[in-house]
């Protein structure tokens, strides 16, 4: 018997048409990109008939500094006036701060040169489809794509759910300690205002209706040398449908979440989980930007009313850091309003630290 799986399920013959909306040059020549320029939007992909978008590539040109930030990638389904994704570009591809990054993971992949080759194989089921970048840079951009998707005969079943991705942004978080750690207190300070709620978490998802929470991206920016300068030991904690604190899936740090140990301080990639941006040195190992991934692609969280995807921002959120991130996930229509995008300048990330 032929398999399910994505190599297995190629010998199945399925009743489909391949379609490609892309940017190349509608007068044969080799102007292939899409021109952008200041406050100007483009639509990649418009569909009137049911499909699903299969993957997704881009790069981008130009556009001056932190351009993956000013740039907007918004999806709508089924003629919703509301988007199921809104996420700054490059945050949607995984490049957080607007750094380019080689990276590889099932769902999501930034290719050289210099992770600039950005990939997405979220399938993205819809009856109809519109997808838009809009630009808020300074000067011009020019962006090159390619939406690879198939076309059905007829409307998907009523149990198939749409895909949805939202960016948010807490900058800084509100931490509470101010006393730097030491072997001697460490214990003693952990110890002071437990948490025994989640309220004060940084908020990574929060939808309500019936689906399930694939993964996200979380990127910490450690910018000041406050308490401890390790933010790993923030726990994270997943609400299903309303349930009380302690939720059914706790954890027990952040790199224990992201499938790291012991403090990583090494740059990886797999399918699930990852560290693709590591800004450490051997005097503050923690400062600056990293970035992490974890994909809850053979065990995602079902939800059946509402989720709220939560982390610490250190042990009990005692950290003041730069926390943003990005949530993919699955839901039936309609979703809630998404919290509105911040405005570009909220959107940057801040300079390095020294």
């Amino acid at each position: 018997m032929i398999g399910t799986g994505s190599l297995a399920s190629l010998p199945r013959l399925r009743d489909y048409r391949s379609l490609r909306a892309s940017s190349f040059d509608r007068t044969g020549g080799n102007r292939d990109f899409v021109t952008l320029g200041p406050g100007s939007k483009a639509t990649l992909l418009e569909a009137s008939s049911p499909g699903c978008v299969k993957h997704v590539w881009m790069t981008v040109g130009g556009g001056g500094p932190q351009f993956l930030r000013r740039l907007v990638l918004r999806a709508w389904w089924d003629g919703e006036t509301s988007p199921s994704v809104e996420t700054p570009l490059g945050d949607f591809f995984g490049i957080g701060f607007s750094l380019n990054r080689n990276f590889a993971s099932l769902p999501i992949q930034a290719s050289p040169q210099e992770g600039r080759g950005m990939n997405c194989w979220w399938p993205m089921p819809f009856d109809s489809a519109r997808i838009e970048v809009e630009s808020e840079c300074d000067e011009e951009t020019v962006l090159y794509f390619y939406i690879d998707y198939e076309e059905y005969g007829g409307p998907h079943a009523e149990d198939v759910a749409r895909f949805h991705c939202q960016w948010r942004r807490e900058n800084p978080t509100d931490g509470w300690a101010t006393e730097r750690l030491t072997n001697e207190n460490i214990w003693d300070v952990w110890q002071k205002n437990p948490n025994t709620s989640g309220d004060g978490n940084y908020v990574i998802l929060e939808a309500e209706g019936s689906g399930v929470y694939c993964g996200c991206f979380l990127h910490i920016d450690c910018f000041e040398r406050q308490a401890n300068d390790w933010y790993g030991e923030g726990d994270d904690m997943i609400f299903v449908d309303g349930e009380p604190w302690p939720p059914s899936l706790h954890g027990t740090g952040t790199e224990d979440y992201f499938d790291m140990a012991f403090c990583p301080q090494t740059e990886v990639c797999s399918p699930y989980h990852g560290l693709t941006l590591y800004s450490g040195d051997s005097d503050w190992p923690w400062k600056g930007k990293n970035s992490m991934y974890r994909f809850h692609i053979e065990d995602p969280i079902r939800f059946r009313e509402s989720i709220r995807v939560t982390i610490e921002h250190g042990h009990a959120n005692k950290l003041s850091n730069d926390y943003s991130s990005t949530a993919y996930w699955y839901q039936m229509e309609p979703h809630a309003p998404f919290p509105s995008l911040l405005p570009v300048e909220a959107r940057l990330a801040r300079p390095d630290t020294p």
